[in-house]
């Protein structure tokens, strides 16, 4: 459940009365050192063409500051193997967007952290689909995910940088999400968001995966109870 909601508070409508925009998830880069089961961009770790240039980043968060300075997520592929990512968070913030970051926590070293910080970066949020390292490294595609993940939430929690956890609710690990709750609380997340798999890019091989519109329903009502939990 929301420790605060959404990172930031939502923004009023604008002079004409048309709602301003309140939030935009950026994939900064296909590129991602982990290969998830679910990934709808089927990343890898390779170069990707025709992604945004630096430039090009700068003007699109220029015009984002127009609309309603948006909370923006930094998210991929994996935005940290973008080598101008710490330069385009900076940029962000000096513009008054509220910057965040998704990332799957592997890459998360306490001088990295500081680095985020420093560049404005305001809260992370950290991808964890089982409660323990067989379950989560499956889902993952890579073995020592799990234990990376809690490195990078360790060092988060250390350097002082709220982090939230993300889980990816699917018919195999449906079972398992109290006990996701449960880690994200001990683990000192100040959120835990769910989300519903969509079957695209390579999680459409996951279509047996999806749970029932029922089974989303009671997963969602009983979420809503532990609400203020974390």
């Amino acid at each position: 459940p929301h420790g605060h909601g959404h990172p930031g508070g939502p923004p009023g409508p604008s002079a004409d009365g048309v709602p301003n925009l309140r939030l935009v998830a950026w994939e900064t880069t296909r590129r991602c050192n982990l290969s998830c089961v679910h990934c709808r961009a089927g990343a890898e770790d390779e170069e990707y063409p025709d992604e945004l240039t630096t430039a090009e980043g700068e003007a699109f968060l220029d015009d984002l500051a127009t609309m309603g300075k948006p909370i923006v997520i930094m998210t991929g592929g994996e935005p940290l193997l973008r080598p101008d990512i710490l330069h385009l968070a900076r940029y962000g913030h000096d513009l008054g967007l509220r910057m965040v970051m998704a990332v799957n926590g592997t890459l998360l070293t306490p001088a990295k952290v500081r680095e985020l910080k420093q560049a404005g970066i305001q809260r992370m949020s950290i991808s964890i689909d089982g409660p323990d390292a067989a379950s989560h490294d499956r889902f993952r595609g890579q073995e020592g995910a799990y234990q990376g993940a809690l490195a990078g939430m360790r060092a988060a929690k250390d350097e002082g940088l709220d982090f939230q956890i993300n889980t990816t609710v699917t018919r195999g690990n449906l079972g398992q999400v109290e006990a996701i709750q449960e880690s994200a609380v001990a683990l000192g997340a100040v959120a835990h968001h769910i989300f519903l798999l969509v079957p695209t890019g390579r999680g459409r091989a996951l279509t047996n995966e999806i749970i029932s519109a029922q089974e989303y329903e009671d997963v969602l009502n009983w979420f809503c109870d532990k609400r203020g939990q974390v």
